[in-house]
């Protein structure tokens, strides 16, 4: 079954472009149709969530918002799942394939600023303090546009060529600490089971890109990420008589810089990306006083995993071999995250050519590598997947002009929900109807 599926999905790819223009019962018109008339539900819908954004593992309200949905449409519901989180299982009315779509739910300890009327005013614990929370990476909008793909599915339901499992999961962005969840979890407690996809597609918003346009590229895709935790070990004396302890202050400073000789003095930059940062230093409570200890913890970025490897112990040794350099010492901590986003060469070129015929051809680049991290990738090491970006700066702005993604004021236009809506839909039944082919010779 699972060499059928390739040699069908490999052989409409290699001439999807004709395929798709000549399915026979093509759906595309309906779904157009159908994503049309359910715009003004599915902004509805990220409005209500926008406004009522909650933290990973927390997203109780919008989990109950989207399970009540997916039953309302008559799908088989499993909640709540990895805390907070909700899988649906539509099976279509024709034989075939499975495929998996998933939607991000969790929303970010930051206080908007965006001005917008349905702005967040929501607050939450963070670590111990008081935060705003705030929709400022466009997961409201993804579960927005999932929300409205399962209904334009099941509205076609009987000419479905196979089953839909939706993914609708908590904590992308992390759980709080001590806490596990996102997609690791989801995997945990069976998401991908019970149906088991074949293959999973999901999309993100992207503000560097403009309205209308899709970004998708086959092979790594997205950077991996590690959190490091170094704690630089002095010895306290007065800020007067240096020479009577041991300074982590300038030892931590000397650590921020050498890690940076990693990037550029010691990693082949000819392979791929790879991104070093120190977020956080934390060390001492006065002037006058040099401390015991300094704390920095930042990030490893990359788009390959033995290069990955090979910088967690450059970063090792640096931190500890400066630290001892001048009298002091090094602890260092380093807990992965996310593993590389690699996408499906070949479901790659299936999707761009989806999205080709949903957009138009001029609409559909291939997306630069990028250098953040998603634990998408987490399902990708199971089941072949495509992470792919839909623009959300409008015409009359520039990309390089508008707020970022995580940034307090960041802001779409809104017309990019039902582009979504038609665009993972499209890619949904491409695949589906792609697989559920006999493969030639079989």
């Amino acid at each position: 079954m699972r060499r059928s599926m390739r040699v069908g999905v490999l052989g409409l790819v290699l001439g999807l472009g004709n395929a798709l223009a000549q399915q026979p019962g093509s759906l595309r018109p309906q779904v157009e149709a159908q994503a049309q008339r359910l715009e003004a539900q599915v902004i509805a819908w990220r409005r209500d969530i926008h406004q009522h954004p909650e933290l990973g593992n927390r997203e109780f309200r919008t989990g109950r918002l989207v399970a009540d949905h997916l039953r309302a449409l008559g799908l088989e519901v499993r909640a709540p799942v990895a805390h907070t989180g909700v899988v649906g299982v539509l099976r279509g009315g024709l034989p075939g394939p499975v495929v998996a779509l998933r939607a991000d739910m969790d929303a970010l300890p930051v206080t908007e600023q965006s001005g917008l009327p349905f702005a967040s005013t929501q607050k939450a614990r963070w670590q111990g303090q008081e935060v705003g929370v705030a929709h400022v990476c466009g997961h409201d909008g993804h579960t927005a546009i999932l929300m409205g793909v399962a209904q334009v599915l099941a509205s076609l339901r009987e000419r479905v060529p196979g089953t839909v499992v939706f993914l609708f999961q908590p904590a992308e962005e992390g759980p709080p600490p001590d806490e596990e969840g996102g997609a690791a979890l989801m995997i945990r407690e069976g998401a991908l089971k019970d149906p088991a996809p074949s293959a999973i597609f999901g999309l993100h918003l992207n503000s560097r890109t403009p309205l209308g346009k899709a970004g998708v590229r086959g092979g790594p895709f997205m950077a991996s990420g590690d959190t490091f935790r170094i704690v630089v070990q002095g010895s306290q004396t007065h800020a007067a008589l240096p020479w009577l302890g041991v300074d982590p202050v300038v030892l931590a400073a000397q650590v921020v810089m050498g890690l940076q000789t990693i990037e550029s003095r010691q990693v082949n930059v000819l392979l791929e990306p790879s991104v070093i940062t120190v977020g956080a230093i934390n060390g001492g409570n006065r002037p006058n006083i040099i401390p015991d200890t300094v704390e920095l913890s930042g990030m490893i970025r990359a788009l390959d995993e033995t290069m990955r490897g090979d910088i967690r112990k450059r970063l090792i040794r640096t931190a500890e071999k400066i630290a001892e350099s001048g009298g002091g010492s090094a602890a260092v901590t380093i807990t992965p995250n996310y593993d590389v986003t690699v996408n499906d060469e070949r479901l790659a070129r299936l999707t761009a050519e989806s999205l080709r015929a949903t957009l138009g051809r001029d609409q559909v680049f291939v997306n630069p590598k990028v250098t953040v991290s998603e634990d998408f990738s987490a399902y990708q090491k199971l089941v072949p997947g495509v992470f792919f970006f839909l623009g959300v700066v409008p015409p009359d702005a520039r990309p390089e002009t508008v707020f970022p993604n995580h940034s307090p004021r960041f802001w779409i236009d809104e017309r990019v929900l039902a582009i979504g809506v038609r665009t993972l839909t499209n890619v949904a039944l491409d695949y589906l109807t792609a697989a559920a082919a006999p493969a030639a010779g079989d």
